[in-house]
């Protein structure tokens, strides 16, 4: 639960320094904006930046409900961008150290897919 406490103190403080010390070296990160999953920190790291920017810093982010079986967590939050309601999920592995080795995240309905996915990319190109 510690591992949580801690995705949930980044998420409310914007901290994102706090990823390296959170995430496992070899985590797995699957994206709805990506065809493939992303492997490894440093990729991982700047994805959620990416998603951090689009999904809280550009909306009102909250996460309004979670299911937690230790090490797994599933996280569902509601955001609304440029005048858009989105809903997603995230859903987190941690391991015995509690770093996350496997972050999912999904996003609906497809309006709202459509606008995160051309933010995110934006942010790419970039």
């Amino acid at each position: 639960m510690e591992t949580l406490a801690r995705w949930h103190e980044l998420v409310r403080t914007g901290d994102l320094n706090g990823l390296d010390d959170l995430l496992h070296d070899d985590v797995v990160f699957r994206s709805p904006v990506l065809f493939t999953p992303v492997e490894g920190k440093a990729l991982t790291a700047m994805y959620l930046a990416g998603a951090y920017q689009v999904l809280v810093e550009g909306g009102s982010f909250t996460y309004v409900r979670e299911v937690v079986d230790p090490p797994h967590a599933v996280l569902e939050f509601t955001t609304e961008i440029d005048g858009i309601q989105v809903n997603g999920v995230d859903m987190i592995t941690w391991d015995d150290d509690g770093r996350i080795v496997d972050f999912t995240v999904m996003v609906r309905p497809k309006k709202a897919f459509d606008l995160v996915h051309a933010k995110m990319a934006a942010l790419v190109e970039q």
